[in-house]
């Protein structure tokens, strides 16, 4: 678990350092900033779409995701919920922003084979050096990405010590479940939603990406369905 909260607070720090250089930052470099790296999240998010072998299974969940999402609003009340908070510190005319941000920093840090396969070995075997490894890189990512989106970022450090801690506290009763397809399949899917919030980035797409997040749920749900045909 220590290695959780080492990537916790290299995510913090990263972040506090990210708004410190946000301060010193015209309006106009920022939104350069901001579609530079929704480029590079392009790229992120085309590297782990592409790997995708059942485009089958891929276009069932995002479309199921998508129902769900639209159905129950997740945007809306993921949005209203942030301006309530904002409310007391800011305008609530922010809020969209700090959503996006939470949601495109928590993807980009706890997508990806490097976070459950680190968690699990955390927690079964003690090793903790890819999740060290994933530290450093998260410190980046949270410098750049909170000094271009701003404090939303901030939120994914609470989001990693959640999902992160849970995987490595549980690593011995969800080993088993969590197979070598289920992983990939995972990790496609959390890349196209990537894919989409860079497009967004860019300016070229307005896709409601939080509606989407449901797809990570039903992903699992379809693997474990085929392995049983």
């Amino acid at each position: 678990m220590w290695a959780v909260i080492v990537n916790t607070i290299a995510i913090v720090a990263g972040c506090l350092l990210g708004l410190m250089l946000r301060r010193g930052i015209s309006e106009e470099i920022s939104d350069a900033l901001m579609k530079g790296l929704g480029l590079c999240t392009i790229v992120i998010g085309v590297q782990g779409a592409i790997r995708e072998e059942n485009i089958l299974m891929m276009i069932i969940a995002v479309a199921a995701g998508i129902f769900v999402g639209e159905s129950c609003d997740w945007d809306g009340k993921v949005n209203r919920f942030t301006e309530g908070l904002l409310a007391r510190f800011q305008q609530a005319g922010d809020a969209s922003k700090v959503a996006q941000a939470f949601v495109t920093s928590c993807l980009i840090m706890n997508v990806g084979a490097m976070v459950i396969v680190g968690s699990l070995n955390a927690g079964l075997a003690a090793d903790y050096t890819m999740l060290y490894t994933k530290s450093l890189l998260d410190f980046i990512s949270g410098t750049v990405m909170s000094a271009t989106m701003g404090i939303g970022v901030m939120g994914s450090a609470a989001f990693t010590l959640l999902f992160q801690g849970s995987i490595v506290l549980m690593a011995e009763y969800i080993a088993p479940y969590l197979s070598a397809a289920m992983i990939d399949e995972l990790n496609s899917t959390g890349c196209l939603l990537i894919l989409a919030i860079g497009l967004n980035m860019v300016g070229l797409t307005k896709f409601r990406v939080i509606n989407y997040l449901p797809a990570l749920i039903i992903m699992p749900l379809l693997v474990v369905l085929q392995s049983f045909v």
